[in-house]
């Protein structure tokens, strides 16, 4: 399994619009793409511009090239995208170690 964490920061007081867009986003359109297998938003505390949005595939290409490069991810950046302050920062890792 593959864990997709995009850091994402966006426009100062726009927090409660896009809280509804980028779950929308994630429950209506990126939960339907291949190798999909679970998601987690944190929203900031100190910073609350800022959200980590996890994303858990089954592979690496599963984000990369099915859903990179399906219509779904322009529908994505479509809904979310006019809220970025900057583009969001997105990087893959593979599990090492968990509690039980």
């Amino acid at each position: 399994m593959i864990l997709e964490i995009a850091d994402i920061r966006i426009q100062a007081g726009r927090q409660g619009e896009f809280d509804t867009a980028i779950q929308h986003g994630v429950t209506d359109i990126i939960a339907k793409a291949k190798g999909f297998k679970g998601f987690k938003i944190n929203k900031g505390m100190e910073s609350p511009e800022r959200y980590v949005l996890m994303i858990f595939w089954e592979t690496l290409e599963n984000h990369t090239v099915d859903f990179r490069e399906s219509p779904a991810f322009a529908a994505w950046r479509a809904l979310v995208g006019p809220f970025f302050a900057a583009p969001p920062v997105v990087e893959h890792f593979t599990l090492l170690a968990k509690s039980d």
